[in-house]
């Protein structure tokens, strides 16, 4: 039985060249590779964390939010997995989108302001390939960010150097594409298979779960993802969680760190009260409260990306006392 509501005609779209669009960001920004003074404590102590999760064996845990791609830390991120201290990586549906534009072109990100007074925002032909890919990963029973991570790291991306979704591919971390339907510009596209698109997206929560397998006396950090990243962790920790008990195990023990731009309070491992605008931050009461209330630690730093994560890298090297 077919829907009683009528669907918008995607073959009415008129849909132009990236060459056409103009670009807000572009490969000149990516930053180089370079040690900056360490002014976060907690950023030195979770490098330390992190150091010593992989001498256990256990998972490190990269979990973002687009704005971090377009803040030019790849070449940070990227050795961070080289050198085996980041393991896993996750991402939104933007984080695949900008890695794959810019290592097609170059450059990425479009005037949401510009654009959509046009109606153009989203529709741009080459940007439109991820979901022909995406469509190959179901088929393959692929998840949506290795299938994605192949594509570029085979294909003919000139800047595949500063690809993180094809760097993953080729270090065999799994770099997990966590998508909501209607949120990403690919969804506007005629060739977007929603089937697809949940498989291959559901693929990769399974893959991320499996990774929290790992995650005792592990670390999770997130940077700059506001509900993604605090929702897809309690939902995978509940499962693995589950499981574990069942088999006289614990993941209990393990290192949250959330970097963003938010004030909170000194006292942030406490929930902020319900009357609080505050609470309904999901990082904070998820990933700094709630998922290490039974043997973990949380840490917070406010500040941008291009300082959080290029602190983090230079805390991380041996003998670094910032």
């Amino acid at each position: 039985m077919a829907s009683r509501f009528p669907l918008f005609d995607r073959s009415s779209l008129s849909i132009r060249p990236l060459a056409q669009r103009r670009h807000d960001y572009d490969i000149a920004q990516v930053l180089a590779l370079a040690p900056v003074e360490v002014s976060h404590p907690e950023l030195k102590e979770v490098a330390r964390r992190m150091r010593e999760a992989r001498e256990k064996n256990a998972e490190v845990i990269l979990m973002m939010g687009a704005h971090v791609l377009r803040s030019g830390v790849q070449r940070y991120i990227i050795d961070l997995m080289e050198r085996g201290l980041v393991t896993a990586v996750a991402g939104n549906g933007a984080c695949a989108i900008h890695d794959f534009e810019l290592a097609l072109i170059g450059a990425t990100t479009e005037s949401v302001a510009r654009y959509i007074q046009e109606g153009q925002f989203g529709l741009w032909q080459e940007t439109g390939r991820l979901n022909d890919v995406i469509a190959l990963a179901a088929g393959e029973s692929l998840g949506l960010g290795e299938a994605l991570g192949r594509e570029i790291a085979q294909g003919a991306y000139p800047r595949k150097d500063v690809s993180v979704l094809a760097a993953a591919w080729r270090l065999g971390i799994p770099f997990t594409i966590h998508v909501g339907i209607g949120y990403d510009i690919i969804h506007e596209h005629p060739n977007c298979d929603g089937a697809a698109l949940g498989a291959a997206s559901y693929r990769d929560f399974l893959i991320f779960a499996k990774v929290l397998e790992r995650l005792e006396h592990g670390v999770v950090m997130n940077f700059g993802s506001a509900i993604m990243a605090p929702e897809v962790f309690l939902k995978a920790l509940a499962m693995v969680r589950n499981v574990a008990v069942q088999r006289g195990g614990k993941v209990r023990t393990f290192t949250t760190l959330v970097c963003d731009l938010h004030d909170l309070p000194s006292n942030y491992r406490h929930e902020a009260a319900k009357s609080s605008p505050s609470y309904y931050f999901r990082p904070w009461k998820t990933m700094l409260v709630r998922t290490v209330a039974d043997g973990g630690t949380s840490y917070y730093v406010k500040g941008h990306h291009a300082d959080t994560i290029a602190q983090l890298w230079t805390a991380s090297q041996r003998g670094q006392t910032g």
